[in-house]
C-alpha cells in the first residue's frame, strides 16, 4: 500500500537536507498527471520534470529514475539503454513503480528512491527558472531550482536523455 502523506513527508526531509529552497504546491490528487495539473493550475508543461522508471527486461532486474521535461520523450531506446548498458528495457508498469518508490504515477519524484537506484536528469531542465517535480504524493507537487538535480547523491545530469516533441517520430 502506497502512503503518499508519509512518502511527501520523507521526500521534505531530503529536500531540507539539500539546501535549496523550494515551494510545496497543493493540488487535487485527481489533477497529478502533467498535462491536466498544467492545465488546471497554469504552469507550462515544459516547466515540469517527469521522473520516469525504466526498467531492464532481462535479470537480474535493474531499475532507473529519468527525468526529462513535461513537453519531451524519455530517449528509451537510445540513451537510456546506453546509461544502464543493457539490450532490452522498458517503461516500469505502475504497479513495479509503486513497489519500487512507494510512489504512485503522478506523485513519482527524484527525493527518496531506493539506493542504487540510478537518477538521470535531462540536462535540458537545467537552463529553467524553476522546475515542477514530484512530491511523492499525488495531492502535491514541488517547485524548485533545477539545480537541485546536480545536489542529489548518485543524480547525473546527461546530455540528450530526451528527444523534443517534433522528434517523437523518430527512432
Amino acid at each position: 500500500m502506497v502512503d503518499g502523506p508519509a512518502a511527501e513527508a520523507r521526500v521534505v526531509k531530503t529536500l531540507e537536507g539539500l539546501g535549496i529552497p523550494y515551494e510545496i504546491l497543493r493540488i487535487d490528487p485527481a489533477y497529478a498527471d502533467t498535462v491536466v495539473f498544467c492545465e488546471k493550475y497554469g504552469y507550462e508543461v515544459g516547466d515540469c520534470g517527469n521522473t520516469i522508471i525504466v526498467a531492464a527486461k532481462k535479470e537480474p532486474k535493474q531499475y532507473s529514475a529519468c527525468i526529462v521535461r513535461g513537453s519531451d520523450r524519455l530517449d528509451v531506446n537510445k540513451a537510456v539503454k546506453r546509461l544502464m548498458g543493457v539490450s532490452r528495457l522498458s517503461f516500469a508498469s505502475a504497479d513495479e513503480t509503486r513497489e519500487l518508490t512507494g510512489m504512485e504515477i503522478g506523485g513519482v519524484t527524484p527525493f527518496d528512491l531506493p539506493a542504487g537506484v540510478p537518477i538521470y536528469a535531462d540536462a535540458k531542465l537545467m537552463p529553467l527558472q524553476f522546475v515542477i517535480l514530484g512530491s511523492g504524493s499525488r495531492a502535491s507537487k514541488v517547485k524548485i531550482s533545477p539545480e537541485v538535480l546536480r545536489r542529489i547523491p548518485g543524480a547525473q545530469v546527461i546530455e540528450g536523455l530526451s528527444l523534443e516533441p517534433k522528434e517523437q517520430g523518430a527512432s
